[in-house]
């Protein structure tokens, strides 16, 4: 029985030497990477959600500038944002908050005052021309352009003691009163989504403690913004707290609540829902709806007559909008304490896994809010607080994969399996989502030989199941069982699997790998390790070149040289053109080690075992009828370029495990494949002789539906852009002539690029390489302050995208590491 980790062992061991050699001197010269969307806490900055169009943003924006401004003692900065305006400058609700402001200072007369300011940055030729004159609209010309519009007055100068500033923006504007996507299409000036958000990221830092700011967003939650993107995905980068204006109206009820719930769904706190009363009612509904999850205010109706433009509404609504000002303050003051405390709190009650809790000081802890795509938002504290990017290199334990579409298309799913369905019992049934599930995986990493899906709930379990199953398979077709129901009838089968190899924490999987880090007495005391453990072939790249390089144990006497080079990865993987005489030195080696025990074979991660040993391996076993197992927990679904790594080795599995980026990553499923004969091996007329093996969330619904749209987004084209047109390999994701030239480091041992994953070793005494090894912290708290969020395994360090991440953002991350290295070798020189 063969239990293959393709690949990758996800262990270390010690350096493998190399000679010195001198540096390839070459200038890196990166593209200028997207600024950082920083989100600064030094004050609240709070974003304007409308139910629908119509519905009073503007006016509520309005009221919360007054209360902000008019304050006896203020002398604070009040900064209104609208980054798109359509209808523009005809139509600008910058202008509308900044004259209605002047209007209301003039009308209360506070003892305050008030230095207001508008601002228009680009808009449509169209609107520019009217703005600034100069003849009609020429339909030819097209994009936006600057148009530096700006007013200013002072108010009240006469009776201040303080001064506040009101500060309006408008960032893009088109002339047509219309959705954003059709305006800046009939106008030709569109705008994409990067450069919007950069432009409001910009804005963000115009006020400073004590201020506050909000952004207006344009129309509906789920209005398309410029490029089409709907507003509520694309402002998600920034998940600004939600104050959402809810509709009084008939019909208001429904838009209000959908509106909430798109904005829950999407990660968004919806901090107050605020509407005009129209006398129906609808905040009772509503209130009952939300079960104090926010609170909801009403303002007075606005009135049909505007002799007093609008002055005596704004005087009636002045006690609602300084409530809403309250209620702002007070949930952005408890932000900052949550975030505050969460780290002290977690240091306190939490037992991290993989962790000497000793060596975290608390300053250590990262504070993450939330995560978009595949960014953390970060809590940081240095000069001023901030939620800060940072890419997760680790893809959270391996799992992750779905760019910003995925998560927030997952998000919905999941959300609709877990409303359709709740929690449902598998064994003897079936539901919509386990079926498309286990068709996508037979269809998929299981086509061409997998007939059967076996779910549990993790990688380490479906080993297990696994493992079941071999050992069945074995004993029938050895004739050890003789289907024999005595359930005390046992026989010692061991396991054959490679130094380092890792396939999980539980007992029984824990049993199926060698000795290591993870299975001594402090650790496991009843690890026995059932099995003989290999010292494999393993590849990398070492000064510029992949080599293979070959453990004594392996040569059988032979005269063969312990390592050889290859002119690429291609020809690494091009096994049909590989040396005879190199596999039938594996051949030989193999078999002498198969003949002297009954095996299941196991191997794991961050070494790159040849992929010629692996499958004269898996030839060798299916000559003694030795079922074969795939462990692609950690491989499978694109994470090493292919969908499943048996395309990598050209050869099939008898069993193969899945989970991790199964599903995405953000929900709990694995899955255990296995062919007819070894289902059959299961096959009786008693129940005893049946698969016993289960778990309580067996194929639940949400972890299938998940699965299901995580499998079929990979693969497909036209929305993982890293696909070839085939749909069978990814392009190429890490710069190769940077991940050669991280191999020529001095500080680099080897480095090892494959398809969403590389991984460095760093070059130490062999005292200080291995699982244990701290050498890498400094170097990884550095990078963690360049962005990169990534963990080491001992003296190895990785970076891991998802199959969607842009290869420029690759490009960005081993430039960053290259940098780091640099002062990691030149403070490791002034140490020695």
């Amino acid at each position: 029985m063969l239990l293959l980790s393709t690949l990758l062992n996800l262990s270390h061991r010690r350096p493998l030497l190399r000679p010195l050699s001198l540096r390839l001197h070459t200038t890196l010269s990166p593209p200028s990477p997207p600024p950082p969307l920083e989100v600064p806490l030094s004050h609240p900055i709070y974003t304007v959600w409308g139910a629908n169009t119509g519905v009073g943003k503007t006016l509520v924006s309005t009221g919360i500038a007054a209360c902000s401004l008019v304050s006896p003692s203020s002398s604070a900065k009040f900064v209104y944002i609208k980054p798109v305006q359509t209808g523009f400058p005809s139509d600008s609700d910058s202008r509308f908050v900044y004259r209605k402001l002047s209007e209301i200072f003039l009308r209360r007369k506070p003892p305050v005052s008030l230095l207001a300011s508008n601002h228009a940055l680009k808009a449509s030729e169209a609107s520019a021309l009217e703005i600034l004159g100069g003849g009609d609209f020429d339909e030819r010309e097209s994009g936006l352009r600057d148009v530096c519009w700006y007013e200013e007055r002072r108010v009240c100068k006469d009776v201040a003691r303080f001064s506040s500033k009101l500060v309006c923006k408008t960032l893009f504007g088109w002339r047509e009163a219309i959705s954003p996507h059709l305006a800046a299409e009939r106008e030709g000036a569109s705008v994409e989504d990067s450069v919007l958000l950069e432009t409001l990221q910009k804005c963000l830092s115009l006020g400073t403690s004590g201020d506050m700011s909000i952004i207006e967003t344009a129309g509906g939650v789920a209005s398309p913004g410029p490029s089409g993107t709907l507003q509520c995905d694309l402002y998600r980068p920034f998940r600004l707290p939600a104050i959402l204006v809810g509709d009084g109206r008939l019909g208001g009820i429904s838009a209000t609540i959908s509106a909430y719930e798109t904005l829950k769904l999407r990660g968004y706190d919806v901090v107050a829902i605020i509407f005009e009363d129209h006398g129906l009612v609808n905040e009772v509904p509503l209130l009952s709806y939300l079960k104090n999850s926010a609170p909801v205010l009403l303002l007075p109706p606005i009135p049909q007559d505007m002799s007093d433009d609008l002055l005596g509404w704004f005087d009636e609504s002045f006690d609602t909008f300084s409530s809403l000002k309250e209620i702002l303050l007070s949930s952005f003051s408890e932000r900052l304490k949550k975030l505050h405390y969460m780290p002290r709190k977690a240091a306190e009650i939490f037992w991290w896994p993989f962790t000497q809790h000793k060596l975290v000081p608390e300053e250590n802890i990262t504070v993450i809010d939330s995560r978009c795509g595949e960014n953390f938002a970060v809590h940081k504290v240095s000069n001023q607080e901030l939620l800060r990017p940072i890419f997760d290199a680790c893809a959270s334990w391996w799992t992750q994969g779905p760019d910003v579409k995925l998560q927030i298309e997952l998000a919905r799913d999941i959300g609709y399996a877990a409303a359709r369905f709740g929690h449902v019992m598998f064994p003897e049934n079936v539901h919509e989502p386990v079926l498309e599930c286990a068709e996508a995986l037979l269809g998929g990493v299981g086509k061409g030989w997998a007939s059967r899906a076996f779910f549990s709930d993790n990688g380490s379990t479906a080993i297990e199941i696994a493992l079941k199953m071999a050992f069945r398979k074995f004993s029938a077709d050895h004739g050890v069982v003789q289907n024999s129901l005595n359930t005390d009838y046992s026989i010692d089968l061991k396991v054959l699997a490679l130094k380092g190899s890792y396939h999980g924490d539980t007992l029984g999987a824990m049993e199926a790998q060698a000795p290591s880090s993870y299975t001594g007495f402090l650790q496991q005391p009843w690890y026995t390790g059932r099995g003989t453990f290999l010292d494999p072939p393993t590849v990398f790249i070492s000064n510029g070149i992949w080599t293979l390089s070959i453990p004594e144990g392996v040569h059988c006497g032979k005269e063969v040289s312990k390592t050889c080079t290859f002119s690429s990865r291609d020809e690494i993987f091009d096994l049909n053109q590989r040396s005879s005489d190199l596999a039938g030195l594996y051949s030989t080696f193999i078999s002498e080690q198969l003949s002297a025990n009954s095996v299941i074979q196991g191997s794991g991660g961050m070494l790159m075992v040849d992929p010629l040993f692996q499958r004269v391996l898996v030839n060798e076993c299916r000559n003694r009828k030795i079922p074969v197992i795939f462990d692609e927990v950690f491989t499978g679904f694109w994470r090493l370029g292919v969908e499943s790594a048996a395309e990598l080795l050209s050869c099939l599995p008898d069993i193969a495990c899945f989970a991790k980026l199964l599903t995405g990553g953000v929900i709990p499923l694995a899955a255990t494949l296995a062919t007819d004969a070894v289902f059959d091996a299961f096959s009786g007329d008693s129940k005893l002789k049946a698969l016993l093996h289960g778990h309580s969330y067996t194929a639940h619904a949400m972890g299938c539906t998940a699965a299901s749209k995580s499998i079929n987004w990979f693969k497909d084209p036209q929305k993982n852009l890293n696909v070839a047109p085939e749909g069978k390999f990814l392009r190429e994701l890490w710069d190769v002539e940077l991940v050669h030239q991280i191999s020529l480091h001095p500080s680099v041992e080897r480095v090892v690029a494959l398809g969403t994953l590389c991984a460095i070793e760093l070059q130490v005494e062999s005292c200080n390489a291995g699982y244990a090894s701290l050498c890498a912290s400094s170097l990884l708290q550095k990078l963690r302050e360049d962005g990169v969020y990534m963990r080491p395994l001992g003296n190895v360090i990785y970076l891991m995208c998802g199959p969607c991440t842009s290869p420029l953002i690759c490009r960005q991350l081993l430039i960053k590491v290259y940098r780091r290295l640099e002062e990691f070798h030149q403070e490791s020189c002034i140490e020695g």
